[in-house]
């Protein structure tokens, strides 16, 4: 696709300064003859108010897709549930409430040591967690909320008037020495997957090896190798958010299929481990990837509490960077995100105000909201399918 012209806030700020100079330069000219009909303020000039209604017709039109947001399976019961507004950052009225369509539910495991009791802990934690997502999208609320496993089927369910959820893995430590649950996790609906969190495992290197220059494999070990090939056949989008930055030069090494970042941020604005730097950006651009930039005050602010203007900052930085068509949204809610303006889904609407205000255009919107993930997507169950890039 070819990447659109985009007005910075830079520019549209110019464009307004220099229509209004115009504007005060013509006002003494009383020879200039009357415009029938013109618009008594320039048309450029939009108040508040106008650009507000412009932004939520917008908001209602494309389709707002968070890709991570961690779940709790005590509010997955029949009697404790997000059909009501518990207090977490997402439930199905606070998502309802923001205009977002699509969520992705995160089935997250943490570290714990590299042996079998702990992988068969990992693992029951995972199932407990899918399970926990089908319930609410199966038994608790059909109604309101689907499970989506392709771009179709979000578009199908949204047009049904229903909420989205999809299902990323976030931490491979549960799959333990056993490929075989690679394909178990995708068949239960898992669609992205992590090989590393916040500790060193059995397929890679973690970021937080980053403060004291300590790795276990200088990247990936060869089971990682092994496991990358394995999501590159089966479809499922390697997420590169928490491993080292050898680590994902090497999945971009090897990978047959694009990958994206569920939920980082630029490290030129902001600089810690967990987001990526100017040369892993222009790779994951020269991949067909997507980086979906993230709502944790700690990523997008080195002073925080952050803002949503810091979160489009970033959003700004890499368009401008690796073009709008690499660039996405994601939350981290109920796992430490929530800025200020965004701080649960009710509030998701505030994201594409302050888009607008910079002067993206809706088509523009409705690639960084969803449209760039779900081509990369597409991109990765095509190749998975035999059928190669789209």
């Amino acid at each position: 696709m070819t990447e659109l012209p985009r007005k910075s806030s830079h520019q549209t700020g110019c464009f307004l300064l220099a229509a209004l100079l115009l504007a005060l330069a013509g006002c003494g000219d009383s020879s200039a003859p009357a415009e029938t009909g013109a618009p008594e303020t320039e048309p450029d000039a939009e108040s508040g108010q106008q650009l507000i209604e412009r932004a939520r017709d917008i908001h209602d039109r494309v389709i707002t897709l968070d890709t991570h947001a961690d779940i709790n399976t005590d509010n997955f019961t029949r009697d404790n549930n997000y059909t009501s507004d518990l207090d977490t950052q997402v439930t199905l009225p606070k998502i309802e409430a923001g205009g977002l369509d699509v969520v992705w539910l995160i089935v997250y495991t943490g570290q714990d040591t590299l042996d079998q009791e702990g992988y068969a802990a990992a693992y029951a934690n995972a199932i407990d967690k899918f399970d926990a997502i089908h319930r609410l999208a199966e038994e608790i609320a059909p109604d309101r909320i689907g499970i989506a496993l392709t771009s179709d089927e979000v578009r199908e369910i949204t047009a049904s008037g229903r909420k989205v959820a999809m299902i990323g893995i976030e931490n491979a430590y549960p799959v333990g020495l056993d490929l075989a649950r690679i394909e178990e996790f995708h068949a239960r609906g898992g669609r992205y997957m992590s090989l590393a969190h916040n500790g060193h495992n059995q397929f890679s290197d973690s970021h937080t090896g980053e403060a004291e220059n300590e790795f276990l494999h200088g990247g990936l070990s060869d089971l990682g190798r092994l496991a990358i090939a394995e999501m590159n056949r089966l479809g499922i989008m390697i997420d590169i958010s928490h491993p080292s930055a050898e680590a994902i030069s090497q999945m971009l090494d090897i990978s047959t299929a694009p990958v994206i970042a569920s939920h980082s941020s630029a490290r030129a604005l902001t600089d810690h481990s967990r987001n990526l730097s100017d040369e892993l950006l222009l790779r994951i651009r020269d991949n067909g990837g997507v980086v979906q930039a993230v709502a944790f005050d700690a990523y997008v602010s080195e002073t925080p509490p952050a803002t949503v203007a810091d979160l489009v900052d970033h959003i700004d930085y890499m368009v401008d960077l690796i073009g709008i068509e690499h660039v996405g949204i994601s939350s981290d809610f109920d796992g430490g995100g929530g800025i200020e303006g965004w701080n649960d889904a009710s509030e998701t609407f505030n994201v594409t105000l302050e888009l607008v205000r910079r002067g993206y255009s809706e088509e523009e919107i409705e690639l960084l909201w969803g449209g760039n993930l779900l081509r990369v997507l597409d991109e990765v169950q095509n190749i998975a399918a035999g059928g190669g890039d789209l």
